[in-house]
């Protein structure tokens, strides 16, 4: 199969980063897939900071006066009268804490049928219009959710759950772009910064929900951020190519480095996928699991860190949405700094890859669940639980480099199918995590974040163990078997 991290493969790579870098099609095209997930996860996120808004003022008292046992403060004054301000410019609804919890986690449960197809089909026929068409579906549907949510809970549930599996055919698909598109040593920047357009799309939601809700009403959040998801996603069409064969403004230079580099992992996987020898695979179900447990923590920190700043915290819904955003903007730029200190790593050869898969790994759990785990005992102090979800997202980031990117390691050529069954595990923790971290709440509004974040960390480091055990960065026999048998 040859080696391409030889020398010469290596020198031929340094010398055209050097000479293309940020300007290259291959690095103009992750930029490109940035901003589709800006527009995804502004789209996924939105509901989480406008819930709050959408809440009416008796709903929130109860959780209010549940929370403490002490006289009201000027923050919680400052509070009510927000709430009031939303009112005046949107309709409120009369949702328990187990609604909330149902409504932010649907878009999760149609989700769990869709990765696996959309990841199959992309790999087959092309990520472009499989990309695009979930791109705008999900923003078509994101115009609809303020007359949803006025028909009723079960109507709004229903379109989430629509809503969601668009959201996974964008989310999943763009994966099979990058085994056209990569080169294996720049494979874990160009996918990182794809990638950080989902934390970016995140910090841009949680900072402006809160005041377009505050100033607008709730309802634009979804129309403005619906709005320019349908026109990037006709941009999308016009921008992006399956291939550099078909690219008409790529050089040569370019076009020839990309395909010999890729030529060592195959062609397209066609029909053919080899289930049983998956099944079978430890080093796939490493990543399976890792991912489960994972995001098992990712929904709940973002799915409820706005509530638990209102709730416990005691905010001013004004100062919310910036408190909770920035997590994900020191997050973001530890998504790029991590790319680019793993291909630094391998590159050179100073650590062997899933050496680094698994450092990275290390840190992006262990770190998150132990701050997490601690906000309980310093709920006491304002800035230091701030500080501490902020560690806890920038460690956190390492994680998603050390286990999401690995399918690409054991078997690039399915990396889009691989992607798909990861993604089902990733929305099965997202249906379950935001139910059951809001039925704690319900029961113990004080001692309920605290059993939510020790039942998070005991799940994360559960998949850690299993991910340092049988975890491999190399291509594995079943996939070889089959580029095998297809070359």
């Amino acid at each position: 199969m040859g080696d391409i991290s030889s020398d010469d493969n290596l020198n031929v790579v340094q010398a055209h980063t050097s000479k293309k870098g940020f300007c290259s099609v291959h690095y103009g095209l992750a930029f490109i897939l940035h901003f589709c997930n800006i527009c995804i996860y502004t789209q996924q996120m939105n509901m989480s900071i406008v819930m709050p808004a959408m809440v009416n003022n008796a709903t929130l008292s109860i959780q209010l006066n549940t929370s403490t046992e002490a006289p009201l403060t000027d923050s919680q004054d400052n509070r009510t009268e927000t709430l009031q301000e939303y009112n005046a410019v949107a309709p409120t609804y009369d949702w328990s804490p187990e609604t909330q919890g149902l409504i932010l986690s649907s878009l999760n449960y149609g989700s769990l049928l869709t990765p696996i197809p959309s990841g199959y089909v992309a790999g087959v026929f092309g990520a472009k219009y499989v990309v695009g068409a979930g791109l705008l579906i999900s923003s078509v549907l994101n115009l609809c959710i303020p007359l949803a949510a006025d028909a009723g809970v079960t109507i709004l549930i229903v379109l989430r759950i629509i809503q969601g599996i668009a959201q996974v055919m964008a989310i999943t698909s763009q994966f099979s772009i990058w085994v056209r598109w990569a080169p294996p040593l720049e494979r874990n920047k160009l996918i990182t910064i794809s990638l950080s357009g989902m934390v970016m799309g995140c910090f841009i939601i949680l900072l402006t929900g809160g005041l377009l809700s505050q100033t607008t009403g709730w309802p634009y959040v979804f129309y403005i951020f619906g709005g320019m998801g349908c026109i990037y996603s006709f941009l999308w069409f016009f921008l992006v190519y399956e291939n550099p064969m078909n690219h008409p403004f790529i050089s040569t230079d370019e076009k020839e480095y990309i395909m010999s580099s890729l030529t060592q992992e195959g062609h397209s996987p066609g029909w053919s996928i080899p289930i049983k020898a998956m099944i079978k695979s430890l080093p796939l179900w490493a990543i399976l699991l890792s991912t489960f447990t994972t995001y098992w923590r990712f929904y709940i920190v973002t799915t409820y860190s706005p509530t638990y700043m209102n709730s416990v915290l005691q905010d001013n819904f004004r100062d919310t949405g910036i408190l909770s955003a920035v997590p994900f903007l020191i997050s973001f730029v530890s998504y790029l700094i991590g790319g680019q200190l793993v291909d630094y790593l391998f590159s050179r050869k100073i650590l062997r890859l899933i050496t680094i898969r698994k450092v990275f790994s290390v840190f992006g759990v262990l770190f998150p669940s132990g701050l997490l785990f601690s906000l309980h005992w310093v709920k006491f102090s304002h800035n230091i639980t701030i500080a501490f979800l902020m560690l806890s997202s920038a460690f956190g980031s390492f994680g998603e480099i050390g286990v999401q990117i690995n399918c690409m390691d054991i078997a690039p050529r399915y990396a889009a199918f691989l992607r798909g069954v990861s993604q089902v595990f990733s929305y099965t923790a997202g249906a379950i995590s935001p139910t059951v971290a809001g039925y704690f709440i319900s029961l113990d509004s004080e001692f309920g974040w605290r059993n939510t974040f020790m039942l998070s960390a005991a799940i994360d480091i559960v998949g850690l163990i299993f991910f340092l055990i049988f975890s491999q960065a190399e291509i594995q026999d079943w996939a070889k078997e089959q580029m095998d048998t297809h070359l």
